[in-house]
């Protein structure tokens, strides 16, 4: 098994440090890919850190993680959360853990952010810390 464990992040999560850092923070997503890295380096491992505002991409990384034999996967799907069978499909097709992320608490915010199609795909879920989800799901990631 590989030492990398894949963080993909989905769409408008480009924008971090900008979009509505009342909910999300005022930290950037290179500054959580930086925090992310050194974290990760601390444990043993490397981070293939990946952003992408189109769905199949996150679904080809997704297939790309399985097959390069990284040991889990951290997906901070963003709205496609709460809409994409076709990420839901992808996890359940793949043999490596998914861990979904999420800045946020999405279960406290809009009634249309309960569903989660990833979480019910995902060995499990992390939310509602700021970039500190991330840090406590590559812990996760970690420990399987």
């Amino acid at each position: 098994m590989s030492m990398t464990i894949f963080v993909i992040n989905g769409p408008n999560l480009n924008l971090l440090g900008m979009r509505e850092p009342e909910i999300y923070g005022d930290e950037t997503l290179d500054d959580i890919a930086a925090m992310l890295d050194d974290h990760a380096r601390d444990l043993g491992y490397e981070i293939d850190f990946r952003q992408s505002n189109h769905e199949g991409h996150l679904v080809d990384w997704l297939h790309e993680a399985a097959a390069s034999g990284a040991k889990s996967v951290l997906l901070n799907a963003g709205a496609l959360t709460h809409v994409s069978i076709a990420l839901y499909d992808a996890i359940k097709a793949i043999n490596i853990p998914v861990i979904e992320v999420h800045l946020s608490n999405p279960i406290a915010r809009e009634d249309f952010r309960e569903k989660s199609f990833v979480g019910k795909a995902a060995k499990g879920t992390i939310s509602g810390f700021g970039s500190l989800s991330y840090k406590l799901a590559l812990d996760a990631a970690a420990s399987l």
